[in-house]
């Protein structure tokens, strides 16, 4: 068998394998990442003042429910803030490198004109990035469209937060969907829940998490 032969053979069997491996690293956003270890302490819930905890929110078998009325007080009596039952990622607040989200969601029919994440925390303004849901689609605030028709049905949420590079990437069950300038350093951290648009918002909201893990380059 001749060298040529041998090398043409091999070029082609590395082709292959190139070809079946770069995929795969390619639909897992937390290639490359640390994983950061959290526990109870870096789950901080916020609901409204006047209510309490257990009416809005709860944790069983792994799963983290939110909900919240269009009717519900803002998470303390001094804000001006729409109603909101979230997970404030306690702990892990950040300001540079390279910071990824990730969790398990599931929205349920009824719930429209809802944030069910966001990066808190910005240069100008009080966030770097809303992800609503609207009539099951997913928006940049009310905005751009980032992934259609999430009504009941687990997927997986990640989101990268390039501090330096200024750039925020979102992914659905491992496929890239949007991508944005970010609005500059600030103090910065992750929160998942419910929290009520402004407007066009249905009566009832709630989503569910599981699965939450923060990973960082």
């Amino acid at each position: 068998m001749s060298s040529l032969y041998i090398f043409l053979i091999l070029s082609l069997f590395l082709l292959v394998c190139i070809e079946n491996i770069v995929p795969i690293c390619g639909e897992d956003p937390t290639y490359g990442f640390t994983s950061v270890p959290l526990t109870e302490a870096n789950f901080e819930v916020q609901k409204p003042y006047n209510i309490p905890v257990d009416q809005r929110y709860s944790f069983i078998d792994g799963v983290h429910r939110f909900w919240v009325y269009a009717h519900d007080k803002p998470y303390s009596p001094s804000s001006p803030t729409q109603p909101r039952t979230e997970i404030r990622i306690k702990g892990l607040d950040y300001h540079s490198g390279v910071w990824q989200f990730e969790g398990y969601s599931y929205v349920p029919k009824i719930t429209s004109g809802a944030t069910i994440a966001q990066i808190h925390g910005a240069a100008s303004g009080a966030t770097t990035l809303i992800l609503r849901i609207y009539n099951g689609d997913m928006r940049y605030y009310d905005t751009d469209l980032v992934a259609k028709n999430l009504y009941d049905k687990w997927f997986r949420l990640n989101i990268i937060h390039d501090v330096d590079g200024g750039i925020v990437t979102v992914f659905i069950d491992g496929e890239k969907k949007f991508q944005t300038k970010d609005h500059g350093p600030g103090d910065l951290y992750f929160k998942c829940g419910v929290y009520a648009a402004p407007v066009d918002i249905s009566n009832y909201m709630e989503s569910r998490w599981r699965d939450i893990k923060i990973y960082k380059k």
